[in-house]
C-alpha cells in the first residue's frame, strides 16, 4: 500500500493526511467543495498530496479514508471503493446530523450504515475517538514507552491486519474492539471517548498518552 485517499480533509482528515505523509505515504484529498479549495493543504504537506474530486480519491486510494459529517455517508461513491478497505472516522451527532431511529434505537452503529452503503468494501471503524489536536501530538514510533493506542473495530479480519499496519506506520497501537456492531464502546459520551487521550476531562487542550491497557478497560466499562 501505497497511497492514501481522503474523502473529506478537515481536521480529522487533514491530520490523518499529514501523519501518512510523515509515514511516507502519498495522499490524495478530497472535499465537498472541490480540489482549488484544498491548495493551502497540499502545498503544506508537499510533494506527496495532491487534490482531487471525492471519486478521484477513492479510486485511487491503496486504503480510503472516509471523514465526513454522518449526515452525507450516501454520498460515498461506492463503486470505485469495491474491494477496498475503507477507514471510518464518523461520529453520530444528532444536533448535525438529524435524528436516525435506528442509531437512537440501538438497532445498529454508525459505521454499519457506511457499511451497507458500501456492500463490497471493507469498513473498519477507527480515528473517531481522539481529538485531532491530539491526534497529531500523541503519534509515537513503534516500542516508544509512551506511545499510545486506538480502538478499531471491522466485521473483516484482513481489513483489520491492514489497518494496524498501517496505524503502527503512523504511530499508534491498535486495540480490536471487535466486530462494526461493537463501535459504540467508543462513540461519544462513552469512556474510550476523547478523554482516555486527556490530563483532565474538562481540558481538551491537554493530552496524555492512552496505551493499549487503558484503552481496552475504558472499552469494557461501556454502558448504552
Amino acid at each position: 500500500m501505497t497511497t492514501v485517499g481522503l474523502i473529506g480533509s478537515g481536521n480529522i482528515g487533514g491530520t490523518v493526511a499529514r501523519l501518512a505523509v510523515d509515514a511516507g505515504y502519498d495522499v490524495v484529498l478530497s472535499n465537498s467543495r472541490g480540489p482549488e479549495t484544498l491548495k493551502d493543504l497540499v502545498d503544506e504537506l508537499g510533494p506527496r498530496a495532491r487534490a482531487a474530486t471525492a471519486a478521484e480519491a477513492a479510486r485511487d486510494g491503496d486504503l480510503v479514508v472516509v471523514t465526513i459529517p454522518l449526515k452525507a455517508y450516501r454520498d460515498v461513491p461506492a463503486e470505485p471503493l469495491a474491494g477496498k478497505v475503507v477507514i471510518d472516522t464518523n461520529n453520530y451527532y444528532p444536533q448535525r446530523d438529524g435524528q436516525i431511529p435506528e442509531l437512537d434505537s440501538g438497532a445498529t452503529t454508525s459505521s454499519e450504515l457506511l457499511q451497507r452503503h458500501l456492500p463490497d468494501s471493507r469498513v473498519v471503524k477507527l480515528f473517531n475517538n481522539i481529538y485531532f489536536s491530539h491526534l497529531r501530538s500523541l503519534a509515537r514510533p513503534t516500542g516508544s514507552a509512551d506511545r499510545s493506542a486506538l480502538p478499531i473495530a471491522g466485521d473483516d479480519a484482513g481489513a483489520k491486519a491492514e489497518v494496524t499496519a498501517f496505524l503502527d506506520r503512523v504511530g499508534y497501537d491498535a486495540v480490536d474492539a471487535g466486530p462494526l456492531a461493537e463501535g459504540w464502546r467508543y462513540q461519544p459520551d462513552t469512556p474510550a471517548y476523547g478523554i482516555v487521550y486527556m490530563v483532565d476531562p474538562q481540558d481538551w487542550e491537554r493530552e496524555a498518552p492512552g496505551d493499549a491497557a487503558k484503552v481496552r478497560s475504558a472499552l469494557a466499562a461501556a454502558t448504552r
